[in-house]
């Protein structure tokens, strides 16, 4: 019902469904989790307000990243993967300029962005996540398996370790479908 509704509407601009792949560091941290999650872009206030409530109705786990920092951003045909990261070190500004421009290289990632992370469930989590003030979010562009883009994803991080980065895989999603 709130799907459809969603799909009509012209908020949130984009919708997917899709699976979600937690790593083994980060399961303590979201008990409870599912494998497949809806993933929104560009939610308004009121859009915010209506997910809530259907959410808590549903009580299932809610992912929010506000996006603090685009580092860059190019046209996409065709989103295949996002890629989580976070970072266990705060790094001044040439340091994340140094990243932007690494990762401008990489020709199939899309979106380069620096969000924080609140997650909201029934189940209160026994730890809270440290790092969910300092997240990397990389949208990959393809047509690939999903297998090659968390390959080419995890190319992409060792490339940014390289240069002194410290990422850490979070989690990522797969899109299975896009809705909107």
């Amino acid at each position: 019902m709130a799907l459809e509704k969603w799909k009509s509407s012209q908020r949130p601009k984009r919708m997917y469904f899709v699976t979600a792949t937690f790593t083994e560091e980060t399961r303590l941290y979201f008990p409870g989790r599912a494998n497949h999650y809806i993933l929104i872009s560009n939610l308004g206030q009121q859009d915010k307000a209506n997910t809530t409530e259907i959410i808590s109705s549903h009580e299932r786990h809610v992912f929010e990243f506000k996006i603090t920092t685009t580092l860059f951003e190019r046209l996409c045909e065709r989103l295949n993967y996002v890629s989580i990261y976070f970072m266990r070190y705060s790094y001044g500004q040439k340091e994340l300029i140094d990243l932007a421009t690494s990762l401008a290289k990489r020709d199939r990632v899309t979106k380069a962005t620096l969000a924080e992370m609140t997650v909201s469930c029934s189940m209160k989590p026994k730890f809270s996540f440290p790092y969910s003030r300092n997240l990397l979010i990389l949208e990959v562009d393809g047509g690939r398996t999903h297998q090659s883009d968390q390959r080419y994803c995890e190319r992409t991080r060792r490339d940014a370790i390289r240069k002194g980065m410290s990422l850490s895989n979070l989690f990522s999603f797969s899109i299975l479908e896009e809705f909107k």
